[in-house]
């Protein structure tokens, strides 16, 4: 009887947790559909976009790295106009800017990810810690630029983002290519100061991702980090939505969902609005390289 007793709570616990796994899952299932387009100039090939304190900043490698300032007016994103030039004493430094992680009253971390040969096997990966407010003012990284960190623990390039994951906030990063691809979680305190990510306690976490990952977004109201991706090398659109928080405890991508989107050009970031029913997707295209999203959720 106790056997039996033992067998039937244990079959209890299992039904249990399937269910609730497959609850979990089935709410989440968003979808996109892109309503509109309109073009970005002057970015050279867009890299990404951020929206940080009710602004959209979006990066791309002009002649020298640039971020552009925006504000929505209508339904329409208007340039202010403000340029950040990714400069150093007029010398080029972030030429490929590919990410900015920013987070009030922790440091600001922008990405730069250089491929140094033609077949994709040889990067260079480099992190900065800038003063944010001061990039704003001046426009430039002159006494902005507080310090620059090798990204040697990633495999191809890196594009940082703030996370979320147990209480505390980390800086996370992805590989570009199709071998051994992570999503990395740094200490941002002890990041700030590094020379190199593989300093010891700088990197905290990691999981298995899905390869072409240009850019990643994160959801904190819903726990989900979405991978901005490609569905082959350099084209068309892809969106993974994982569930953050399993996949850093499991140590390998935990899918909620994926969407392929029918473009062939080559999507480089993705941000939700203030309304998070709606987003926006950038690509490197000269033309209609802005595209706005109706979510659901």
């Amino acid at each position: 009887m106790i056997i039996i007793s033992f067998m039937k709570k244990i079959s209890t616990v299992i039904i249990f947790t399937l269910f609730f796994s497959i609850s979990v899952f089935s709410q989440i299932q968003p979808s996109i559909q892109i309503t509109r387009a309109m073009s970005f100039d002057s970015l050279g090939a867009c890299q990404g976009i951020s929206l940080i304190n009710g602004f959209y900043y979006a990066y791309g490698d002009r002649e020298y790295g640039v971020i552009r300032k925006y504000r929505m007016a209508k339904d329409s994103l208007e340039y202010l106009p403000k340029e950040i030039k990714l400069t150093l004493h007029d010398s080029d430094v972030i030429n490929h800017p590919t990410g900015i992680a920013h987070k009030k009253g922790l440091p600001t971390f922008i990405g730069n990810s250089i491929r140094l040969n033609k077949e994709g096997t040889l990067w260079r990966a480099v992190i900065y810690n800038v003063n944010w407010d001061g990039l704003l003012t001046t426009g430039k990284l002159d006494n902005n630029l507080i310090n620059v960190i090798e990204d040697d623990a990633c495999i191809q390039g890196t594009r940082p983002e703030y996370v979320k994951y147990d209480g505390k906030w980390f800086v996370a990063s992805a590989d570009y290519g199709n071998k051994k691809n992570e999503v990395r979680l740094y200490d941002p305190i002890k990041l700030a100061t590094a020379t190199k990510t593989s300093e010891p306690g700088v990197l905290v976490a990691k999981f298995t991702c899905s390869p072409w990952v240009q850019n990643i977004h994160f959801i904190k109201e819903k726990n989900i980090l979405v991978l901005i991706q490609n569905q082959v090398e350099g084209r068309r659109w892809r969106f993974t939505f994982l569930d953050f928080k399993a996949s850093v405890k499991s140590g390998q991508e935990k899918v909620l969902k994926v969407i392929d989107v029918d473009r062939n050009d080559e999507l480089e970031g993705f941000t939700l609005m203030t309304n998070k029913n709606k987003a926006i997707a950038v690509s490197s295209s000269r033309k209609d390289n802005v595209n706005f999203l109706e979510m659901s959720w």
